[in-house]
């Protein structure tokens, strides 16, 4: 660490002569020059190294002394800048270059967001930028509580924000709201009904009266759970059956059969590219694009355009506000080729697996699926018939009692 701070302020070499050199060396040593390396060459010369700020001081004590100071040799800061004092375009640069960093460090070059898991933060970014905090925003300017404020009222699903900046760095952190547990809708009335054909295997009313048993044979539309609730009167009392309208609820499964179909083209079109390419680069500087190399004028009557973006990073990771576009024109032609039918087939069942898996839900389960295809009408047609077993009851509004 000292040889470091005497390389900041300066070292210098010095020989001291004279008919008694001890008497500097005690001089120095009562002003407090500190010396190191002290090598006596002869009886009359002696040569030490010095801090470049006490050489005036030794040359004064020299001359008390009756001894002559040469200077051999210096090092360290003050010679290397002192290289520089008659080039005034380096000087000039130089200070240009301090200025723009002073002042360039004050402008918001990226915004990072975090503490954010089911809002995106692209939206956060986006109603941020709205409100003026983005890439080139002058930070000391920007009223950060005040501009969180203004986002959460934007953001619903938001409860708490707050944005620090670090220099060219702007850190948004964010706490989420806590979903209002859905509220179950006791009003009107309704019944459970069947969504689909089936043969009912199990059933759990909640509220209601049941309508169907188990092994009961159901289509669709049929009521399973009535919301119509039935009161018998007492044994052998003269009272009337009374009834009473309630929002039904329960779950019911059922054996179901579905049939599904899809169908693809036999031919369809594929590019042939001819090799004639062309290329425009740009460069985004702050979100403004400016282009640099190319010519955006295509006389092709169909092309591919493709658009690649390498951001700049630092070495930590962090991108800046600047990136270079390269967008690639390449030339095709059409022309019409046969599918390969096991491929188109395969991605037609694969299609018609996932509708129905959506069809009978999560609880749902297939036991059993046929596939049938054909051609026809220059369509490949394929027919899915499965054996599911799901739930099939829905809430539907009932009528009401006269």
């Amino acid at each position: 660490m000292r040889h470091l701070m005497n390389l900041i302020r300066g070292m210098v070499c010095v020989r001291l002569t004279g008919l008694f050199p001890e008497r500097i060396i005690n001089l120095c040593a009562q002003a407090g020059i500190d010396f190191w390396a002290m090598e006596w060459l002869d009886e009359h010369t002696v040569r030490f190294t010095t801090r470049r700020y006490t050489l005036g001081l030794l040359e004064e004590l020299a001359v008390k002394a009756g001894c002559e100071v040469e200077r051999e040799s210096s090092r360290g800061l003050p010679d290397f800048l002192g290289r520089f004092r008659t080039r005034y375009a380096f000087l000039a640069g130089l200070a240009f270059a301090l200025c723009a960093v002073s002042f360039l460090s004050r402008f918001v070059l990226t915004v990072e967001v975090s503490g954010n898991e089911r809002v995106p933060a692209a939206v956060i970014l986006s109603q941020l930028r709205r409100l003026g905090v983005r890439p080139g925003a002058y930070g000391p300017a920007l009223d950060r509580k005040q501009l969180a404020q203004e986002a959460l009222v934007e953001l619903k699903d938001l409860s708490w924000m707050t944005i620090n900046l670090h220099g060219t760095r702007v850190e948004v952190i964010v706490r989420e709201a806590i979903k209002e547990p859905e509220r179950i809708d006791e009003t009107g009335w309704f019944d459970i009904v069947s969504q689909a054909d089936g043969i009912v295997t199990h059933i759990e009313p909640e509220q209601g009266d049941a309508a169907v048993g188990d092994g009961d044979v159901v289509a669709r539309g049929d009521v399973l759970i009535s919301g119509t609730v039935t009161l018998e009167p007492p044994l052998y009392s003269d009272a009337p059956t009374r009834y009473y309208q309630t929002h039904a609820r329960g779950r019911v499964w059922a054996r179901t059969w579905r049939t599904l179909a899809a169908a693809i083209p036999v031919e369809t079109e594929v590019k042939d590219y001819t090799g004639a390419e062309k290329s425009v680069w740009s460069v985004n500087f702050f979100g403004r694009r400016m282009k640099i190399f190319g010519n955006t004028g295509i006389s092709w009557p169909m092309y591919d355009k493709i658009t690649t973006v390498r951001p700049i990073t630092l070495p930590g990771g962090r991108e800046l506000p600047l990136a270079l576009h390269r967008e690639t024109f390449r030339e095709y032609l059409p022309h019409t080729v046969e599918v390969d039918r096991e491929a188109a087939q395969a991605l037609l069942e694969e299609q018609l697996q996932k509708r129905l898996a959506a069809l009978i839900g999560e609880d749902g389960t297939v036991e059993s699926t046929r596939f049938s295809s054909r051609v026809a009408h220059g369509r490949l047609e394929v027919t899915l018939t499965a054996q599911c077993l799901e739930e099939i009851g829905e809430e539907r509004p009932g009528a009401a009692l006269n």
